[in-house]
Formats: structure tokens, C-alpha cells, sequence
């Protein structure tokens, strides 16, 4: 299972990626300034938000209730919560790709596939 340093590891890992804080000390993964991943304030789960494609976020919800959720603050945004102690690191490091190549520039998201 995963931790909070994996989750960093795994998004810095990543092309171009920019690590910082809220105000309140909660770190957020950017690419080019856009937010890919954060971790999400106490009182809306306090778990880590990815970016999803919004046709995919119920599906992802419904495969794994136990890792995956959306507290109301979420609805109708197009991200999900992962419970990041309940999912295992190769699917933790698909999400965080997966959120990373939907904020990523085009050019710099098929410079990453092509050398993957």
C-alpha cells in the first residue's frame, strides 16, 4: 500500500512537474501551473485528489468504493479522492500519470507516451 511519500515520489517523477503548498501546508503537484494533484483539505476527505477525465470519474468511483470517493465539495468537478493507504502503488502511479496527461500540454503530454 501506498503513503504520502510515494505519492510525491511518484508525481515528481514526472516531467516538469512543480511541488508546492497551500497556505495551510498541503502540498500540490502542478505542470506548467496547472494542478494535477493535491491533497484535499480535512473536511472534504482529506485524501489525495487526481485530476480524471470526467467521463471516466463514476466508473472509477464504482471500481473501488474502499480506494475511491467523491465528498459533495467534488460534485460535478472533475476529480476523485483516493484513499491513499487503500491502493496499491502501481494503480496509485496510473492515476497520478493519468491526472499528469490531462493537465499537461499537448506537445509535452506526446513527447512523455512516445518515450514511455
Amino acid at each position: 500500500m501506498a503513503d504520502w511519500n510515494t505519492v510525491r515520489e511518484l508525481a515528481i517523477a514526472l516531467p516538469e512537474v512543480e511541488l508546492d503548498e497551500t497556505r495551510e501546508g498541503r502540498p500540490r503537484f502542478r505542470v506548467r501551473g496547472k494542478g494535477f494533484a493535491w491533497r484535499a483539505r480535512e473536511r472534504d476527505g482529506g485524501g489525495l485528489a487526481v485530476r480524471v477525465d470526467p467521463d471516466e470519474k463514476q466508473l472509477i468511483l464504482e471500481s473501488k468504493p474502499t480506494v475511491y470517493f467523491d465528498p459533495p465539495h467534488y460534485h460535478g468537478f472533475p476529480a476523485v479522492q483516493i484513499r491513499v493507504e487503500k491502493i496499491g502503488r502501481k494503480e496509485l502511479q496510473e492515476r497520478i500519470e493519468d491526472a499528469w496527461l490531462i493537465q499537461a500540454p499537448k506537445r509535452l503530454a506526446a513527447e512523455y507516451r512516445a518515450s514511455s
